[in-house]
């Protein structure tokens, strides 16, 4: 019997990056690697992130949240996801303020007719919070680069850690760089032990940016907040927009506030809930789908 058989689930997306919410508040069980990555094949419950809520740890907060990839591994931080359960949680318990717990820390969200905001707590610049694979002078502009050697495509990306790290390449035209060629080697370079999101992104205006994702564990994406908020502050750190930016993804605009008071970065954007249902051992462990859906 599959752990997960049985369990309800519910499945909701932020600007498109899919996520299924597994509420096991009343049975916490771990989410099975292979188990996570039977469901999110293509044709069952295709998602990228399972946003996991256990018993919380301390009084106050709604839920202690682990993030699970579409192939197994773990996350630190879903900017997508968060809004997710924060919309999930409003309307199961009615509050509007509520706070996740997490491995990178507290999540403090608040819903809002207009969308979610969702504070990701403070980045990261260290070499080794990142972490690099070694000492760096500056993480502003790593020594790395991609395609072919004599002409590089990719170079000297800002890196970071918001909950997980991320490499963040700037570019004059998104378009012209398959990233889903040189995401997954990116990914996996070397330098990044835990390997890395990485991002393309185009500074548009000293209020805008336009970025594309491959997501650590997920692949390419339609969204990705916590890339949005690691391309906002990178980019406000060189000094190449403000503080306070609007980041449009392939699945719409997120709103990044690096707040100067005290250096948390706050991500304002949507949430959806799609459908619910059950989860069957077919779809955790075979080849044949078969989806109940309320």
């Amino acid at each position: 019997m599959a752990a997960l058989e049985n369990r309800p689930f519910v499945k909701m997306n932020g600007l498109g990056n899919e996520i299924v919410v597994l509420d096991l508040r009343d049975a916490p069980l771990a989410v099975p690697a292979a188990e996570a990555r039977a469901l999110a094949r293509a044709d069952v419950l295709p998602f990228d992130q399972i946003m996991a809520l256990y018993p919380p740890l301390h009084e106050g907060t709604s839920a202690f949240v682990r993030i699970v990839n579409a192939d197994g591994s773990e996350a630190g931080a879903c900017g997508n996801g968060t809004r997710c359960i924060a919309l999930y949680e409003a309307g199961r318990t009615g509050r509007h303020h509520l706070v996740f717990e997490s491995v990178a820390g507290l999540l403090d969200c608040t819903v809002k007719p207009d969308g979610v905001t969702a504070d990701m707590g403070v980045p990261h610049f260290g070499w080794a919070d990142i972490p690099l694979a070694g000492p760096v002078a500056d993480t502003r502009e790593l020594e790395l680069q991609a395609g072919p050697s004599e002409a590089p495509l990719l170079r000297a990306p800002a890196v970071v850690n918001v909950g997980n790290p991320h490499a963040i390449f700037w570019v004059d035209d998104l378009d012209g760089i398959d990233l889903a060629q040189y995401g997954p080697e990116l990914e996996h370079h070397p330098v990044f032990p835990e390997r890395a999101n990485i991002s393309l992104a185009k500074i548009v205006s000293p209020e805008h940016i336009v970025l594309k994702v491959w997501e650590r564990g997920a692949g390419l994406t339609r969204a990705c907040g916590s890339a949005a908020c690691a391309a906002a502050v990178s980019a406000a750190r060189l000094g190449r927009t403000g503080r306070r930016v609007r980041v449009t993804l392939p699945g719409g605009d997120l709103f990044i506030d690096w707040r100067e008071a005290d250096d948390h970065i706050l991500m304002t954007g949507p949430a959806e809930y799609e459908f619910d249902g059950r989860l069957t051992a077919a779809m955790l462990t075979d080849d044949t789908p078969h989806v109940e859906v309320n």
